[in-house]
């Protein structure tokens, strides 16, 4: 039998309120708390925080504090990588971010989402504390050399293309091809890059 987070990573419907899950939930809190708390120096203890924090993460990663995410361990850094401040990574399933890459501050990136149609989203498992939303979740990746501009909100499944430019307060719902810049809501290609 699949436990919820091997459905979780699946894409596949999961309980949220799964013990294993909440366990995970409550530790990346603590990490993300304590890396706010850390003195902005002191680059070896952040690192350390990072390492038990992240699934993996590149040479020369730069995350500026408050840092928001699910779980933490399904996030994957490359080298050079900047996450501007009060960012929010639901990484309920994969969120990859190629080499030399930026993240601009306020950028929400979901890899979890609920059912439409409001009967289907409520969870009544027997057990459960709390009656969290039946979740659905589709990997995010963003390539190498690419920028998300502050305030832009990538969705589940999304796949953010090599050199791309997302312009700031994008709402990015489709996946972006490479060597390109596009912005609006919804996230549309304007030009690329020769």
């Amino acid at each position: 039998m699949r436990t919820e987070k091997e459905k979780m990573l699946a894409g596949e419907t999961y309980d949220c309120g799964d013990k294993e899950l909440i366990t995970h939930w409550h530790l990346a809190k603590r990490l993300t708390k304590a890396y706010y708390e850390t003195d902005t120096a002191d680059r070896e203890a952040l690192n350390h925080i990072l390492d038990q924090l992240l699934g993996s993460r590149g040479e020369n990663v730069w995350i500026s504090a408050p840092l928001h995410v699910d779980y933490g361990e399904n996030i994957h850094l490359g080298n050079n990588i900047e996450i501007n401040m009060n960012c929010t990574f639901l990484d309920c399933n994969t969120i990859t971010i190629g080499d030399n890459s930026g993240i601009g501050p306020n950028v929400q990136i979901y890899a979890v989402g609920h059912p439409v149609e409001p009967e289907e989203r409520l969870s009544h498992k027997e057990g459960n504390d709390f009656p969290f939303w039946n979740s659905s979740t589709a990997p995010v990746v963003i390539g190498k050399n690419a920028w998300v501009g502050g305030g832009s909100i990538i969705l589940p499944g999304v796949t953010i293309g090599d050199n791309t430019t997302i312009g700031a307060g994008s709402v990015v719902a489709k996946s972006i091809p490479a060597n390109c810049l596009a912005v609006g809501n919804p996230c549309k290609v304007i030009r690329y890059f020769q």
